[in-house]
Order: C-alpha cells, then structure tokens, then sequence
C-alpha cells in the first residue's frame, strides 16, 4: 500500500452496542472498496475482523480490529471496537486514535446502554460522530422510531442526511437529503443513481427542509443566510454539513443494511468528502518532561510523537504494537524513544493490519496508523518521542475491575508458565490486572465481567498451553482495636544452666483510620540490652498480621 499525505488520510472507529452490526458493517466497507471479493458473516466466523477463536466461538467482538480502505484516492483507517461492556479497555484507548467516530445502531433494537455509553467516550474527546442506522431489511425495523430515540438521547444535533426507500424485506435503496437524489441497489454494493419514488417526496421534501434547518443552524453566517434567501444552495449546504461534523455540532445519521451492502458505499463517499482528516482536526496536547502543556502539529517533519493504543500477541510473529503517529514519522529499521517507559526501542519492519494479514508499509507518517512487532518494553497506552524532547500524550483513564477469580494451574509445575501467560495477557489487556494476596495465598485476577475473564482463562490455555482452576477470591477479614488497653506478658524457660526470665509490658491505642502501625518505646536507663527490644516490635508485627481474635 503506496503512503498517503495526511489531508488523504480518514481514522474512523466503529462503536455501538454488541449486535448492532459493526462488524458486519466493516465486512461491508471492505467489500465495496474491492479489498475482499466475498462478504463474511459472523455467524460463520470468517469475517475480517473477528478473526480470534475466542470471537468466532462466541459470535462477539472481544478485540480491537482494524483495516485499510482505499476508496476515491483516499486512506479510510476503520477501526472495529467491541461492543459488549466487558471489553471497554479497547473502546477507550481506540477512540484516542482516531479522528471521528460511526455510532453504528440497530434499526430493529434502536438506542442501547452502549451506544450512550460510546456517544458519551466521542463527546468527552470531542470527536465528530456520525450514525448509521443498521439492519432496515429486517423485521420489525423501524427508522422513524430509531430516529426519534436518537434525537431523545443526543438532541437535535442529530440530522438524518438518508431515509430508507422500503421497508423491512422490501429495502431496496436510500433517498439522498444532501444531493436530492435517489441511490438504488437491484444487485451488488455499487448503487444506481435515479429521483426520488413519488411515494418519498412527501416524507423527503420536508426531512431535507429540516436538514437544511440543521445546517444552518450550525452555523451564524449560515442562518443568516437562510432567515434572509428560505433556502441554501446545495454547495453551500455540502460546506456547511462539513463543518459542523468536524466541529462537533452536528451528528449526521445515515441508513443502510450492512448484510446487503445496502448504503455502503456512499457512507464510504461521505467519510472521504466530510469527514475530518488529521489536519483538519488540528494539533494535540502534550505534556513535556518538566510538566508544561505543549501542541503536536500534524506535520511529518515535525518530532516524533506516536500514540500507543493496542497491544496484541500473534502466534506468528509475537508481540504486537499498534501506533498512530500525531507528529512526524516512523521509519523500518530506526530506533524511537518510548517517554513513558524511559527507554529506547529499536524498529524493525512496519506493516498495516488487515484483521490477522500484515501488510508491509515503507513508513507511518503524521496522521496515519500502523503496527511493529517485537518492542520488549512498549505497552499500551505508551508515547513515542524523541529522546531530546520526551513527550507524553495524556493517559488514558481505564475503569476498575469488577470481578475478581483466584486461579491455580491444574498441573503442577505449571506455574512458571501461568505466570509467564498472565503476564503477556496483563500487558495486552490493561483493564486486566493479576495480583497476588500475602494473605488468603491466591493468585488473583481481575477483569470487567465473567465474559472477559473467561477469554483471558482461554487464551492462556489456547496461547501458553495452561490450563487453570477458577474460585472466588477470599475476602480476608481484618481486626482492629476500639479503645485503649495494657497487658502483661512473662517469659520464663528453665533447662539447665541459665535460666530465661522476662517481663514485657505493652499498651495499645487506636490511631485515626488509615495511619497505619506507630511503634514506641518507652524503655529508660538502658534498663533492658537493645539487643532484645527489637523482638518485641517483631512479636506485634507478626500477630497484627494474622489477628488476634481470627487469626
């Protein structure tokens, strides 16, 4: 695949609720640009992007897929995030990398908790967002109604640019608003140009009049116009449209069926003419090494400042890492300095990621995406930067785990091995944590949900050949003190010779929560050799650690 200049270049990401049809959506991008010659299905598990045994197992996204669209001389980066709650970690360091975001949602099930979960991720990092209304072919799809709870959920700035021509199993085409026109699809996923059915002009003529009302109201200059003309020109509406996409203020909603390619490819057209490219987007913040704010331009001669927002492991090649460069460049067989971890990495061959196929690339330049094998000490979430000005791009704030299981190896001797795959999984995975309690004497881990523990416990038996017992994690129960105390303890042990006699007094009060252990001592006069006080210190120490009264 030849470089593309950053104004050439569109970074998306595919969110929405698990089952709205993303993936299928993607499979459909890619089959209306010719990158593949047949269509998958998730129900067959041969889609480009759910690639993984544990996705073609379970019929869901589990992982962060990606893939390169060529379409009207331009670079199209789709990226693919899972849709089900318990694989968030790879929704919020993706939409990091991108420029805008398709909120993808079913005709059929309308809005759903992820895709308000997903709408409020964009707004927080204030990307464009556009919607594609999915599966109009189906039973009991309903545009009208999804359209309403989108305009309920997100406002007004949402803004149908399509309607369907047909309904359920009759969807046969789309009525353009923007261009007044008609787009048919009697037979594959290139549509055929023609007006508008006399049945739509009276559901289209006043939706394009509310379009219009959209743009204009986006825009100052723009209502002006519109209040003193009744109308806009179509160039100045297709201007309009686009700025307020790129600017954040309006949300254009698209239709289609992504089974049928039904409205691919001018979603396709639209994401090259509208959406915003690298440049368009402006420059990113970054923090410098004394803490000062500082920009990134989207310039390939500027320093280097790279984002890392997946980390994967393949079977053949290892461990993988997926970049996307903000300023300057990154070349095959260099060296670039990670900022967050201090240290430097040696670059060797560079590659886009078509689902699991690589495909080599000469150099990632600013506002593109690619992916290295082999860097030992990158993670996700990592900067890379020059070593005279080390950089970092603001972290990515991951939730908290919800579930915790205590794993052992079923075969003893696998423990080094366990311990070798849940470190690779750790460093995948950064909403999956491992730790290890001093006290119950479990190995723990933790995750988002029952689904994302139980494909990390079957990565480690498909990838690292260790096969695991689950249980609940013990809660360790803790005592404490409540009030003041003072007692007497004697130590008396005759067996020949000299005898041992001693006496120890120790009080005991509570400190504010929090505070931890204060120890004193009040001994005077070196009445007592120092060499037996510290043992006193060790006796408290040790039974604070098991409990008094449960231990």
């Amino acid at each position: 695949m030849k470089t593309y200049d950053a104004k050439d270049i569109r970074n998306v990401l595919l969110v929405g609720h698990g089952g709205s049809g993303k993936t299928t959506l993607f499979e459909a991008m890619l089959f209306a640009s010719g990158a593949i010659t047949r269509m998958g299905t998730v129900e067959d598990g041969n889609t480009v992007s759910d690639h993984d045994p544990d996705e073609q197992h379970r019929q869901i996204s589990v992982s962060l897929a990606m893939a390169p669209i060529e379409w009207n001389n331009a670079k199209i980066n789709v990226l693919d995030a899972p849709g089900t709650a318990d694989f968030v970690g790879d929704l919020r360091s993706a939409i990091r990398a991108v420029d805008a975001v398709i909120v993808v949602v079913s005709a059929v099930d309308g809005v759903e908790v992820q895709t308000e979960f997903a709408w409020e991720l964009a707004v927080e990092e204030n990307l464009p967002r556009a919607v594609f209304v999915n599966k109009l072919d189906r039973e009991r799809a309903d545009f009208q109604a999804t359209l309403d709870q989108l305009v309920s959920s997100f406002g007004n700035q949402v803004a149908p640019f399509e309607l369907p021509i047909g309904a359920e199993v009759d969807f046969n085409g789309i009525a353009d608003l923007l261009h007044e026109k008609a787009d048919l699809y009697p037979s594959g996923p290139r549509a055929e140009e023609s007006e508008w059915p006399d049945e739509i002009h009276q559901i289209a003529d006043p939706a394009r009049e509310k379009l219009i009302e959209a743009v204009a109201e986006s825009d100052d200059a723009l209502i002006e116009q519109y209040l003193e003309e009744g109308t806009l020109p179509e160039d100045i509406i297709t201007r309009g449209a686009k700025d307020g996409f790129t600017n954040a203020r309006l949300a254009p909603v698209f239709v289609g069926s992504a089974s049928k390619a039904i409205g691919i490819d001018r979603l396709l057209d639209f994401i090259v003419e509208e959406f915003p490219s690298p440049v368009d987007r402006g420059p990113v913040k970054v923090i410098a090494k004394g803490g000062e704010d500082k920009e990134r331009t989207c310039d390939p001669g500027g320093p280097l400042t790279a984002f890392v927002f997946k980390t994967l492991s393949d079977p053949f090649v290892g461990h993988i890492t997926m970049f996307r460069v903000f300023s300057g460049k990154v070349r095959p067989d260099s060296s670039v300095h990670n900022s967050t971890q201090g240290s430097d990495e040696r670059i060797g061959q560079l590659f886009s990621l078509k689902g699991k196929e690589h495909e080599t690339v000469s150099e990632v330049p600013a506002g593109d995406i690619g992916a290295v094998a082999k860097l030992p000490h990158t993670h996700t979430g990592d900067t890379f930067a020059t070593k005279d000005d080390p950089v970092q791009l603001p972290s990515v704030e991951l939730p908290e785990p919800l579930l915790a299981y205590a794993i052992s190896p079923k075969t003893k001797g696998d423990e080094d091995r366990l311990a070798t795959g849940l470190a690779r999984l750790r460093e995948e995975d950064p909403t999956f944590r491992v730790a290890r309690n001093d006290e119950t004497h479990q190995t723990v881990i933790y995750g988002m949900g029952e689904a994302h523990l139980g494909v990390q416990i079957e990565r480690l038996k498909a990838k690292f050949g260790v096969e695991v017992e689950t249980r609940p994690a013990k809660i360790a129960y803790r005592e404490t003190i409540r009030g003041k105390a003072k007692a007497q303890g004697r130590h008396v042990k005759q067996s020949g010779g000299h005898g041992q006699y001693a006496v120890c007094e120790i009080e005991i009060e509570p400190l504010p929560r929090g505070e931890g252990f204060v120890y004193e001592d009040k001994i005077f006069g070196g009445a007592i050799p120092q060499q037996f006080i510290p043992s006193i210190e060790k006796g408290i120490v040790k039974t604070m650690s098991e409990g008094v009264l449960s231990g």
